[in-house]
């Protein structure tokens, strides 16, 4: 079994939102959501980015956009901006959670806070959690939280998820739509992105529209990585990459994660988790043709989409290698894809 480090999952969400039972959630497995500790060490899960988010409090059900996304074409309002005030206590709770997760898998998971830490934890078979923070709503305008949050062990972060921050605008969740849709960095932003090229944490484009990753582009030290979106010229979402971001990510050095989430898979952008293999292997064909071998890995978002049914959940990790090996993918490329790029990026950027 190939192991496989992830660039995108939300299992602290549903510990968030369900404190009391996070032993049961995590620990014990419930085979409820996508992961779990016992199916990730069934799975050959490596480990991967594990996310701080906080849930927009939406005025629409959430049935309602399932159903939207399921019948294209779409355009979903965006939430607006969560204050720094109502976000710093359920992230701070949030990143309680992986420390939590740490101590309670008694040595099966470590909190990974620099690429020896990584590569230490998949030389002896440790889940290693990287902290990443998606949509820094709880980063005051000063940056203070920023320090505090990097003491508890955040190396990556994205600017904004999808709804607006004091940092910058997000891409609508839209289809048929172009990902450049509202301004660039605010002052705020183009300080934090100067910050974390000093502090070493990682800057996730996913989610961030076009202007702000073009902002980003200019300013930032680092390599461009978007840990969890696919290409727009096979699934013409919002969230996903236009040609030119990806001919940009791959020139800085840096890394896409295939976004398993059959919304920015498939051609036709439907929300139907009745989907087989071949929007996957077309994502992962036409992503190597413009990325090449070395910076394209698989950022799931795990406990954050609806995922093929031919993957699921973290079981189905093994499936997807599978997959990409019946489809023609040699050993050597799929260690590539499946650990050994998110490595190589973590020693150029940690």
């Amino acid at each position: 079994m190939i192991p496989v480090f992830d660039g995108h999952n939300d299992i602290l969400l549903r510990l968030l939102l369900d404190p009391a039972r996070r032993q049961e959630i995590f620990l014990t497995g419930e085979g409820k959501g996508h992961l779990d500790l016992p199916r990730m060490k069934a799975a050959g899960f490596a480990g991967g980015f594990f996310a701080i988010y906080l849930p927009s409090p939406i005025a629409h059900d959430d049935q309602d956009y399932q159903t939207l996304m399921q019948n294209p074409p779409y355009a979903l309002p965006l939430p607006d901006l969560i204050p720094f005030a109502a976000a710093i206590e359920p992230a701070v709770q949030t990143a309680g959670h992986l420390l939590w997760m740490e101590r309670a898998s008694e040595g099966a998971l470590k909190i990974c806070r620099t690429a020896a830490d990584v590569r230490g934890c998949l030389a002896s078979g440790t889940i290693a959690a990287i902290l990443h923070m998606e949509g820094a709503e709880a980063i005051d305008d000063s940056l203070d939280a920023l320090h505090l949050f990097h003491a508890m062990g955040l190396r990556s972060l994205g600017p904004v998820w999808s709804r607006p921050t004091i940092f910058g605008h997000g891409v609508p969740f839209a289809f048929p739509s172009s990902p450049d849709t509202g301004p660039g960095l605010t002052d705020a932003g183009k300080r934090l992105v100067a910050e974390c090229n000093r502090l070493r944490i990682m800057l996730d484009l996913s989610h961030m529209n076009e202007a702000g990753f073009n902002d980003v582009a200019r300013l930032s030290d680092a390599p461009l990585v978007a840990t969890h979106s696919n290409a727009h010229a096979i699934c013409p979402s919002s969230r996903n990459l236009t040609d030119r971001q990806l001919d940009m990510i791959r020139d800085s050095g840096g890394m896409v994660g295939l976004n398993f989430s059959v919304s920015f898979l498939r051609p036709d952008g439907r929300q139907m988790a009745d989907t087989g293999w071949d929007p996957i292997l077309r994502q992962m064909d036409y992503l190597l043709e413009k990325l090449r071998e070395d910076h394209l890995g698989f950022g799931s978002d795990y406990d954050g989409c609806t995922t093929p049914d031919v993957i699921g959940d973290v079981m189905g990790l093994p499936k997807l290698v599978q997959a990409l090996s019946d489809h023609g993918y040699d050993r050597p490329l799929l260690e590539r894809l499946a650990h050994s790029n998110w490595l190589a990026l973590l020693d150029r950027t940690l």
